[in-house]
């Protein structure tokens, strides 16, 4: 009895001494709504963009496309190379046309995001699962790591602004609404390619009040491979 005793003590101990592996990270899952102000049926799907982007593994991003501002508003977060982003997805998911609102989810299946239960319906079918390239982003790069991709992936810095931003707008289809958007991206720079193996990318300090998001993606338009956030 002592010798089991003693016997079970040891295995205790053994097993409490063992080192503990921490468990990967969930992926990081990819929602990137393309959004005007000037759009009257945006408003719902800026809304449930900003529930879903509580949630730890989700980066959730907000793009201001250029094309509704001849109609009445002019969008004060729009670029020229978010809506030229929207074209590649256009491209990349067989479109013929770009419209707003539209989520994107990891680059793979797009929808018109207007619910959380229609933005967790693509999250369902559009998932990325582990394992892809590891990226490692710290204050002043970011490193990539991992086999070889099919052709070569775009490496894209983003900055965004976490808070949910007030915009009143007075002109155009929402004419006297203050619409609330959040994760609102306000620079999104190309650092280069990646083609596999281990590579480091410069990552200037960002803004005040903005946060950092990396995306390794399959060309231009193509799926997200990897992604990692502030």
């Amino acid at each position: 009895m002592t010798r089991s005793i003693a016997g079970g003590l040891a295995a205790a101990l053994l097993t409490l001494a063992a080192p503990a592996f921490a468990q990967p990270a969930a992926p990081v899952q990819v929602v990137e709504l393309f959004t005007s102000q000037g759009c009257s049926s945006c408003p719902p799907a800026d809304r449930a963009v900003a529930a879903i982007s509580a949630r730890p593994e989700i980066l959730a991003l907000s793009f201001g496309v250029t094309y509704w501002d001849n109609l009445g508003w002019k969008d004060t977060f729009a670029q020229k190379k978010f809506t030229d982003r929207q074209w590649d997805y256009a491209h990349g998911l067989g479109h013929g046309n770009v419209g707003t609102p539209q989520v994107v989810v990891n680059g793979r299946l797009d929808t018109v995001g207007q619910s959380v239960a229609d933005i967790d319906q693509a999250l369902r079918r559009a998932t990325r699962a582990a394992g892809g390239p590891a990226v490692t982003l710290e204050p002043a790069r970011v490193a990539i790591a991992g086999a070889p991709p099919a052709r070569a992936a775009q490496v894209w810095l983003v900055r965004y602004d976490p808070n949910v931003v007030q915009v009143p707008v007075k002109r155009g289809e929402n004419t006297g609404k203050t619409l609330p958007i959040k994760n609102v991206v306000r620079e999104l720079t190309r650092l280069g390619d990646w083609s596999g193996g281990p590579k480091s990318y410069a990552v200037p300090a960002a803004p005040a009040g903005l946060k950092t998001a990396v995306l390794v993606q399959a060309g231009p338009g193509g799926p997200i491979l990897a992604a990692a956030k502030s």
